[in-house]
């Protein structure tokens, strides 16, 4: 019985409340469009893939061993990708107004677990500006890491492209317009909750019995003004009636 009652005050106190927690979460959902459209920067991305792998010809044939060697060179590639030693170069040579660090932090190098293939993502305000620095990257480090360690295992297996139209990959309006609606929900829900349990007024014969703990024994009805007036007037109007009568006899 206890639960049933507890849900039907979780219940009125939703109702009682709806409309603080439409106006907080329309206020999310609008706050969360105004700054996806409008405030925040558009970036795109741009990827290109290297291959590591050494060159064969015809009549080489599969070495197991060498692949596992290029499989634990990637590490050490990934790391050499997003040095100063390359990232400089890359500056130096696109003409970029902006430090290693700054470049760095543009540039994300992964593989995938056993591929011989590196993703190298460049994310940038400017998709043009964001492929060149994807193709520059891959340009320098397949030239230099012959020079830096000695081998010639890297080869470019595909170039970063601009489509027309291109899509950024951040922000995502639509998904942040329902992160802003879940949010505002949450917050306009639990704000009437902590608005409902710091409300200690009584307003109605439950609250007594909840407040003191002892049983209604009875109600006092609430009489209007206007019933009182008009009783009054209905008095006033008899007597008037009855001393008319009796000065006329």
């Amino acid at each position: 019985m206890e639960e049933t009652i507890s849900l039907k005050e979780l219940l009125q106190t939703l109702k009682k409340r709806m409309s603080l927690i439409v106006i907080i979460t329309l206020l999310a959902v609008t706050v969360s469009g105004v700054i996806s459209f409008f405030l925040l920067t558009p970036i795109y991305q741009a990827s290109t893939q290297l291959l590591v792998n050494q060159s064969k010809n015809e009549q080489s044939m599969y070495n197991y061993n060498e692949v596992q060697t290029n499989l634990q060179l990637i590490n050490t590639y990934n790391v050499i990708i997003k040095s100063p030693a390359i990232l400089d170069l890359v500056n130096e040579e696109l003409g970029l107004d902006m430090t290693a660090v700054e470049l760095n932090g543009k540039i994300t190098v992964q593989s995938e677990q056993n591929s011989q293939v590196v993703n190298i993502s460049v994310q940038d305000p400017d998709a043009n500006q964001a492929a060149k620095i994807a193709n520059k990257t891959a340009e320098v480090f397949t030239r230099e890491i012959a020079n830096i360690m000695k081998v010639d295992n890297v080869s470019i297996l595909a170039k970063a492209t601009v489509v027309d139209q291109q899509s950024p990959i951040k922000p995502k309006p639509l998904l942040n317009i329902a992160i802003g609606l879940v949010v505002g929900l949450m917050a306009g829900v639990g704000l009437a909750f902590l608005l409902e349990y710091f409300d200690t007024t009584i307003k109605d014969e439950q609250d007594i019995e909840k407040t003191l703990g002892l049983p209604l024994l009875g109600v006092i009805a609430r009489i209007d003004d206007s019933h009182i007036q008009n009783r009054g007037s209905s008095r006033n109007e008899r007597k008037a009636r009855v001393r008319g009568e009796s000065v006329g006899s």
